[in-house]
């Protein structure tokens, strides 16, 4: 829009004629005529007394004129040169938000897409803990591991006999043997111990396998860091898009 379009506007929303219009402005109608019709421009204090009776704000009229007008016949306007200097600083901190929230986007899509590569939240394996059963207070840690091989050697020192022998591993392994499997898909270390009421079971790794693919929480969390990192690139483009099209 011209200087003059925009001169003209204002009158036809205040249902002005160009008659009234000048008087409100103090000057010629011819002047107005001109100013309208863009036969010439207003001087630096014209355009200021043209703001302060018409009760416009400078942002507010020059908002709306073309950019190029602005930059050429205009541009020793004191208030046309504050409000491109103005306009530059909002147009570089919306530029530097832009930038900073696309690099920010990338950077937490790179992060995801490593978390799950790295399987820092979930991992990839199957960890198979195994408890022979129940240790009670007092007992030794080896009870399960060790019983056969104490009775053993306890037959053979002739402290007990087959018969003996037989009648209490049968007794031990029916009553006290209570197997229990545990599969985790973090790392739980070659042993741990799970408190109960009257003891505590202790889980030794038995196996540790690789699953045969990629578990779904780290396929959907790679899949999630992809769509962000594209989202931050698509950010970069569309930044770079916006000031080639307003410098142009």
């Amino acid at each position: 829009m011209n200087f003059g379009d925009k001169l003209k506007q204002i009158r036809t929303e205040k249902n002005w004629t160009q008659p009234q219009m000048a008087e409100v402005l103090q000057i010629e109608q011819s002047y107005l005529s001109k100013l309208e019709n863009d036969k010439c421009l207003p001087s630096a204090e014209m355009f200021q007394s043209i703001l302060h009776k018409l009760s416009v704000s400078s942002a507010e009229f020059l908002a709306d004129l073309d950019k190029s007008l602005l930059q050429n016949e205009l541009k020793l306007i004191p208030d046309v040169a504050a409000y491109l200097s103005q306009s530059q600083k909002s147009r570089m901190k919306i530029i530097k938000t832009y930038l900073f929230a696309s690099a920010l986007i990338c950077l937490l899509g790179l992060s995801t897409i490593y978390a799950a590569k790295r399987e820092i939240f979930f991992s990839n394996y199957v960890y198979l803990y195994e408890s022979l059963g129940v240790i009670q207070d007092g007992e030794p840690e080896n009870i399960y591991e060790k019983f056969r091989t104490v009775n053993n050697m306890k037959l053979a020192a002739g402290i007990v006999t087959s018969e003996q022998l037989s009648a209490e591993i049968y007794e031990f392994e029916s009553k006290r043997l209570r197997p229990e499997k545990f599969e985790s898909d973090r790392d739980l270390g070659n042993q741990f111990e799970r408190k109960l009421d009257k003891g505590h079971r202790k889980f030794e790794l038995n196996n540790t396998r690789a699953r045969l693919s990629a578990v779904d929480s780290n396929r959907y969390l790679e899949f999630f860091g992809a769509i962000l990192l594209a989202c931050g690139l698509l950010g970069f483009v569309i930044e770079w898009r916006l000031r080639k099209l307003h410098l142009a």
